[in-house]
């Protein structure tokens, strides 16, 4: 094999969008005219900017991101141009959601469906001279519209999700739509009712599902609605008991550095619970000015995921009274906070028709990633051939 690897899959990409250099502008703009004309058209108007360092901080620590709108349907990856500056391919997934993964595979929940994505490149092959990762889908698990969530991978690698509309963690099923795991234990029975809306995951060493949130302990269909100022509960798993309450609307709970961090969404905080200890609280780290959803770890840097409010304002939250406070509007789009204190170092936004997202993924060891559809016209012409002996 040539030392820099073939180029392969020319003609891929033709639907990304590249960001220029951050020294000519931090505005990312659709590389075609005629993509710009046809979101237009489409109603699906997005300006993207970035921070003037995220190029050289995606180089420095070797890594790129994912993060997903269930509002667009869209899959967007975030890499490094060869040419400089910001890459940014986005795939159209009906109600993306639950996103985890890395180099070599990525997982996706959609409205009905979860998809398991492998990368066939191999260390030094590249695609259309720009992408070392080409996530391509493998296998899609049919579940029908559960209102899946969060998502982690088991020790076999298989996917455990939350499965919101049934309050419960579930497991994809080889004959049914899914097969149920754990409830919480305020939940009386297995049933088609979102009564707590059960969310975010945690999944622990050894791939068993560690912590999970929900907004209320309500056992009646849409009981949480009325508790998502402070009905909400940070649950251990394997205790099978509530960890924390009085939280506000919380989500995507992480294991990182021995904590539980979590996003308490209804106050606008990235914090922390020490699991072991004998009074477990939340220990708020900083303010994101935004509904906070979407959360990964690269060593000391969380990235955060944030969402305008669905109708004007978040009606009902702390959240809304803070903003107010500091006298800055919402965003959308990801920032890179320093937990060690609290800083934003890095940050892409979105500005438009695209306003709420909710998970992200931090890919270690991808400069340049894309994703492939099952409409994909490339999908027939790939063919990638696994090592042999023969």
């Amino acid at each position: 094999m040539d030392a820099k690897g073939p180029d392969i899959l020319d003609g891929l990409g033709q639907s990304d969008i590249e960001t220029a250099g951050a020294s000519d502008t931090q505005d990312a703009r659709a590389d075609l005219a005629e993509r710009a004309e046809k979101e237009e058209k489409a109603g699906n108007q997005v300006e993207w900017s970035v921070s003037a360092g995220l190029t050289g901080f995606l180089a420095q620590n070797s890594i790129s991101f994912g993060f997903t709108s269930y509002q667009s349907g869209r899959l967007y990856l975030v890499g490094r141009d060869p040419k400089g500056g910001i890459h940014i391919n986005e795939r159209q997934f009906p109600h993306a959601m639950g996103l985890t993964g890395d180099r070599d595979s990525l997982w996706l929940v959609t409205q009905h469906q979860i998809y398991r994505f492998a990368n066939p490149l191999r260390p030094g092959e590249i695609g259309n001279g720009t992408y070392d990762t080409i996530y391509t889908p493998r296998e899609v698990l049919v579940t029908g519209a559960l209102d899946g969530h969060d998502i982690g991978l088991d020790v076999k690698g298989r996917p455990i999700f939350v499965n919101t509309r049934w309050n419960c963690l579930a497991a994809p099923s080889e004959t049914h739509s899914f097969k149920p795991l754990w409830k919480p234990p305020f939940i009386s029975t297995l049933i088609d009712e979102d009564r707590c809306h059960l969310n975010g995951l945690a999944m622990a060493e050894g791939g068993e599902a560690g912590y999970v949130t929900a907004v209320s302990r309500s056992d009646t269909i849409d009981g949480w609605r009325d508790r998502r100022d402070k009905g909400g509960v940070l649950i251990d798993v394997k205790a099978d008991k509530v960890l924390l309450s009085n939280l506000s609307m919380p989500h995507s709970p992480r294991l990182h550095q021995d904590k539980v961090w979590l996003l308490n969404s209804g106050t606008g905080d990235l914090g922390f619970v020490d699991p072991a200890s004998k009074k477990p609280k939340f220990e708020p780290v900083t303010f994101c000015p935004g509904f906070a959803r979407g959360l990964s770890f690269h060593g000391d840097y969380a990235f955060v995921g944030l969402s305008k409010p669905r109708y004007k304002r978040f009606e009902g939250l702390a959240l809304d009274n803070r903003l107010a406070e500091k006298d800055t509007d919402p965003w959308c789009g990801v920032q890179v906070i320093d937990i060690r204190n609290g800083k934003v170092v890095e940050w892409i936004r979105l500005d438009g028709t695209v306003a709420e997202l909710y998970d992200v993924a931090v890919l270690p060891d991808v400069t340049t990633a894309m994703a492939l559809t099952l409409n994909s016209g490339e999908l027939i012409t790939l063919i990638t051939v696994e090592d042999h002996q023969l």
